[in-house]
Order: structure tokens, then C-alpha cells, then sequence
């Protein structure tokens, strides 16, 4: 009886404990590269609003060359001027002129979300 639970001659494959501690492994891999991800993930989201408040502000310096006393109220005012949003983030003038005002943008997804701010002067805030 004693002889039944040992492998015959030719037999191949795994045992049960090395079967689990390769289970073990990927468990041990998956919990460290999973937060890394979301990590990954909520920095390009932030980097996403960023980069849009920073084209949002260079398409308004285009604006005010040509209306130097103009006033942006909308992101669609930047949009003739070069300004493409990027999905899901939301760019906003705040009654952007010369010398007041300013932008926000903020990525739908990001968690927490992150709002950029942007000065008349150009100056980028978190």
C-alpha cells in the first residue's frame, strides 16, 4: 500500500508543494508590482494636466498677441489658438487677461485629484 502514493518509473511532473510555492511567488510579485502600477499610473494622469496647463497658457500668450486686450473666459478661446485638450483632463480659464487671471487643469481619473494652477505670469502651482 505504502508503494501506491510514490511515483511509478517514468512519471513526470510536479508535486504539490513546488506547485504552491510558485503560487507563493507570483502572489509575493503581484502584491509588490501592483501599487507600482497605480503608482505609475496616477503620476502620468498628473503629468497629463500639467503638460495641458502648460499649452493651455502657451496658446493664451498667442491670444494676447493678437488681442492684447482680450479676455479668455473658456478653454474653447485657447482651441483656435493651438490649445488641444487632452482626455479627460479639464482645462479652465478663470477670466484669463494680460496681467490677472489665471488656469486650472485636473485629470478626471487622477485619485486624489490634483489641480494645476497657472498665474497671468505663467507661474505653475500644484
Amino acid at each position: 500500500m505504502m508503494c501506491a502514493f510514490h511515483k511509478k518509473r517514468g512519471q513526470k511532473g510536479f508535486t504539490l508543494i513546488e506547485l504552491m510555492i510558485v503560487i507563493a511567488i507570483i502572489g509575493i510579485l503581484a502584491a509588490i508590482a501592483i501599487p507600482q502600477f497605480n503608482a505609475y499610473r496616477q503620476r502620468g494622469y498628473n503629468a497629463a494636466a500639467k503638460s495641458d496647463i502648460k499649452n493651455a497658457y502657451t496658446a493664451a500668450q498667442v491670444y494676447f498677441s493678437d488681442y492684447p486686450a482680450g479676455t479668455i473666459g473658456n478653454s474653447s478661446d485657447l482651441t483656435a489658438f493651438g490649445f488641444n485638450a487632452t482626455t479627460n483632463v479639464t482645462t479652465a480659464p478663470s477670466s484669463l487677461t494680460v496681467s490677472s487671471g489665471g488656469l486650472t487643469a485636473s485629470h478626471a481619473s487622477s485619485s486624489p485629484v490634483v489641480t494645476y494652477s497657472c498665474t497671468a505670469a505663467g507661474v505653475i502651482t500644484p
